[in-house]
């Protein structure tokens, strides 16, 4: 018997790593500003994982003004709609196997802060969007993560459901929606004080569903 109801996943960091691919994205567009002397590194696209468009914008473009940050911020989320599709992340180990076996047994969702299209992106380039009953994220409602996961819940009904991710302000999302918390250890951040951790994606199933 399962211990919880439902599955709702981030996405960046627990289920894929796009970070390589979505810089070399946003770099051909940064290559083709005049006002923007740099390029856009790994390690800073890792740091941005999980914000909004605006808090993006904000972190990596602070010497434009605000309203050329977001001008250049939504010419990436363009091209990165358009081109990611085709180009893809890398999963996890373990993710597609996992999401089959969890999905037999209870509905699997994702809310994530990505903007609209990027969830679309992942389950058209990988083949996942029957493993998932739903999904929501800010660029479809502008709200943050904790409505989403409510919106999510509320909408289907949910009475215990959990919420796996990689970062703080996931833990932070997941208590402020009212539901329990995965950390994703293997991801991009460090949740000490996490209720529960698993070190690899395919540890999810024994957590979830616990043999008989």
């Amino acid at each position: 018997m399962a211990k919880w109801d439902s599955c709702i996943f981030d996405l960046d960091g627990t289920l894929w790593d796009s970070v390589a691919n979505i810089a070399v994205i946003w770099n051909d567009v940064i290559a083709a500003e005049d006002d923007i002397p740099y390029a856009i590194g790994e390690e800073q696209v890792v740091a941005i994982m999980g914000l909004t468009t605006a808090e993006i914008a904000d972190r990596l473009f602070p010497d434009l003004a605000p309203k050329r940050r977001m001008e250049v911020m939504l010419r990436c989320v363009e091209a990165e709609s358009r081109r990611l599709p085709a180009i893809g992340g890398t999963l996890y180990p373990g993710v597609e196997e996992t999401l089959a076996a969890l999905a037999q047994k209870l509905p699997l969702f994702i809310v994530s802060n990505c903007d609209k299209g990027y969830i679309e992106a992942f389950l058209s380039h990988h083949r996942l969007s029957p493993r998932f009953t739903d999904f929501i994220c800010y660029g479809d409602t502008g709200r943050d993560k904790p409505e989403n996961i409510r919106h999510i819940i509320e909408k289907h009904r949910l009475k215990n459901a959990v919420y796996i991710g990689d970062t703080e302000k996931d833990r932070r999302s997941a208590a402020l929606a009212g539901i329990d918390f995965i950390f994703a250890a293997y991801g991009f951040g460090d949740v000490p004080a996490a209720p529960y951790t698993v070190s690899s994606f395919s540890d999810l199933n024994g957590l979830i569903i616990p043999k008989e």
